[in-house]
C-alpha cells in the first residue's frame, strides 16, 4: 500500500513540475531519496492549495472555504473527505487537474513519514496556506481597473515569509534530521539564511511578475516606497516615469539579490559531502542571480514583457556548477559567475 501511494504522489509530482516548475522539477530530481519524497509531497501540497486560490472563475468564499477544509485536513482538524471536483473542471492545465483530484491521495500519502517529518511538513504548509488566504482576502476586490497595493515594506517582507521563507526553514530541518544529524551545526543562523533564501525566490519572482500583476490589479511593492518616490501602480510602466521606475526597481532588484547571497552561503555552510543538496539549492539561486541581471538590463518596455532566460543558460548553469563542484574554489565563485554572464551578454 505504501508503495502504491508514493507511486500516485511521484506520478501526480512529476506531472505537475514538468508543466509548471522548471527550476524545481531540477531540484527535485537531484535531491537525495532520504528526503526527496518528503520535500516532494509538501510542494505537491502547498501547489494544491495554490491552485485552489488561483481559481477564479470560482467565487471568492468558496476558494477561501476550501482553503479552510484543507487546511483543517493537513492540520488534523478534521478528517472529512475532500472533494475537489468543482474546481479541478476549471483547470486548463491537466497537471493542476490531477493534483486536484488527487488531493486525498497526497493527504494519506503523507501519513507514511515519521511523526517529525508529518510535523515540519505540517507547519511549513499550514504558513503558505494561511499566506495563501491573506493574499485573497487583500485583493478582494482588485481588478485592472482598481488596483490594489501592499502598504507597508513589512507587509511585503511578511509575504515572501509565507509563501517562501519559511520553506528555507522546512528544507534546513528536514535535511539536518535525516542527512546530517549528528554534524556539529549552529542552526539558528543557518536557518535565518535558509529564509532569506526562500525570501529572495519569491522578491525574484514578484519582479518579475510586476507587469502581470498589475494587470490583475495585484502590487506587491508597497505604498510606503512608492508615494516618496512620486510613483503609483496604476503607471508604473509609463515610459514617462521610466528615469524615476528604474532606480525604485532596481533596489528592489539589489534586496532580491542580496538575499539571494545570503541563500549561497546558506549553500556552502552545508557539508561539502552532501553534493546533491547543495547543488539542489545552488540551482535556483544562480537560476535567479541571472534573472535579475536579465531585469536589471531590461527597459521600461522590455520589463512588460515576462522576462526569462533560456532553456541554454539552465543547461548552461547545470554543467558549470556540477563541473565545478569538485573544485570549491571554481564553486564559490559560481554565484559572481552567474552575474558576469549576463553582463557580458
Amino acid at each position: 500500500m505504501k508503495e502504491l501511494w508514493f507511486a500516485r504522489v511521484n506520478s501526480a509530482l512529476n506531472d505537475l513540475l514538468k508543466a509548471t516548475s522548471r527550476s524545481f522539477y531540477l531540484t527535485l530530481r537531484v535531491l537525495p531519496q532520504a528526503i526527496r519524497a518528503q520535500i516532494g509531497l509538501a510542494y505537491l501540497l502547498a501547489r494544491t492549495t495554490d491552485t485552489i486560490a488561483d481559481t477564479e472563475i470560482i467565487p471568492l468564499e468558496q476558494r477561501l472555504a476550501a482553503l479552510q477544509k484543507l487546511r483543517e485536513r493537513i492540520s488534523g482538524q478534521n478528517s472529512a473527505p475532500l472533494n475537489f471536483g468543482e474546481f479541478a473542471k476549471q483547470q486548463g492545465s491537466p497537471a493542476e487537474k490531477l493534483l486536484l483530484e488527487n488531493a486525498e491521495a497526497s493527504l494519506a500519502a503523507s501519513q507514511n513519514f515519521s511523526a517529525e517529518d508529518q510535523k515540519l511538513i505540517r507547519a511549513v504548509l499550514l504558513i503558505i496556506t494561511g499566506g495563501q488566504e491573506l493574499d485573497l482576502r487583500r485583493f478582494a476586490k482588485a481588478s485592472a481597473e482598481k488596483i490594489v497595493a501592499l502598504e507597508t515594506a513589512a507587509e511585503l517582507d511578511d509575504y515572501t515569509f509565507r509563501v517562501a521563507g519559511c520553506v528555507g526553514e522546512f528544507w534546513t530541518k528536514i535535511c539536518r534530521a535525516h542527512l546530517f544529524p549528528k554534524m556539529k551545526l549552529d542552526e539558528a543562523p543557518l536557518i535565518a539564511k535558509g529564509i532569506r533564501f526562500g525570501k529572495g525566490l519569491q522578491l525574484v519572482n514578484i519582479l518579475r511578475d510586476l507587469p502581470a500583476d498589475l494587470k490583475n490589479g495585484r502590487c506587491y511593492l508597497p505604498l510606503e516606497k512608492l508615494e516618496p518616490a512620486k510613483l503609483w501602480p496604476e503607471t508604473l510602466f509609463s515610459p514617462a516615469n521610466e528615469a524615476k521606475f528604474l532606480p525604485f526597481f532596481h533596489e528592489y532588484l539589489d534586496k532580491a539579490e542580496s538575499h539571494l547571497q545570503a541563500g549561497w552561503e546558506y549553500t556552502n555552510a552545508l557539508p561539502f559531502g552532501q553534493a546533491r543538496v547543495r547543488l539542489a539549492c545552488a540551482w535556483p539561486i544562480l537560476i535567479g542571480v541571472r534573472t535579475i541581471e536579465k531585469l536589471r538590463g531590461a527597459s521600461v518596455y522590455d520589463l512588460r514583457q515576462r522576462q526569462k532566460i533560456s532553456r541554454n543558460e539552465v543547461r548552461g548553469i547545470l554543467f558549470r556548477s556540477v563541473l565545478s563542484y569538485p573544485f570549491p574554489g571554481v564553486w564559490k565563485k559560481q554565484f559572481s559567475t552567474s552575474r558576469k554572464a549576463v553582463a557580458s551578454d
